[in-house]
């Protein structure tokens, strides 16, 4: 899946790599002050390290995706090995039947794996970069706005690296999809 509704007016703001105690507190805090809800592809190994914070993120209505147990790159190992590691991610994580595959690159035989498992394989059509600190916050805001469409699915990152970027440029990107006459939706 690289888009979500395409009948209506309805974006989905996705988050990958969190929970961490360094950006993800404070991204809630703005979700919840926009009332914006969103879909977090939580790597594992994290949410083993911080429990509370990933049921703060449940608990504040949004929804979960596994993202491996410890940003898996699947394509560097077996199949036996990545599914593994989805499962071991599987104990941990809240139950959910998202999947998105770290860096978006999955094998034909991953893919075929998960999908038997019943996993939705989630991608992405918009995707900001806020991980690359060659991205500035304005370029950010500046891929939205030009990339944005009816179902799109943009990619973000709680994580340490995208961190001033990304909690900069999340009010001003809702500001300006409610503003277009965007609503948001979870996966």
């Amino acid at each position: 899946m690289f888009r979500g509704d395409t009948s209506r007016k309805v974006v989905y703001l996705t988050f990958d790599d969190g929970p961490i105690p360094e950006v993800t507190p404070a991204l809630l805090d703005i979700l919840r002050e926009a009332e914006v809800k969103a879909t977090f592809f939580m790597v594992a190994d994290n949410v083993r390290k911080y429990p509370k914070l990933a049921e703060r993120v449940v608990a504040e209505g949004h929804r979960v995706g596994n993202h491996t147990f410890n940003h898996f790159r699947g394509t560097k190992y077996s199949t036996a090995e990545y599914m593994a590691n989805v499962a071991k991610a599987a104990e941990i994580l809240p139950k959910t039947n998202l999947f998105r595959p770290p860096y978006g690159r999955l094998r034909v035989a991953e893919k075929r794996a998960l999908l038997k498992q019943g996993y939705t394989i989630v991608l992405w059509d918009v995707l900001t970069h806020d991980y690359d600190a060659a991205y500035s916050t304005e370029r950010l805001i500046e891929i939205v706005r030009k990339y944005v469409r009816k179902g799109s699915i943009i990619n973000f990152h709680d994580s340490v690296k995208s961190n001033e970027r990304m909690l900069a440029a999340i009010p001003q990107v809702i500001d300006y999809l409610k503003n277009e006459g965007y609503s948001f939706d979870i996966l």
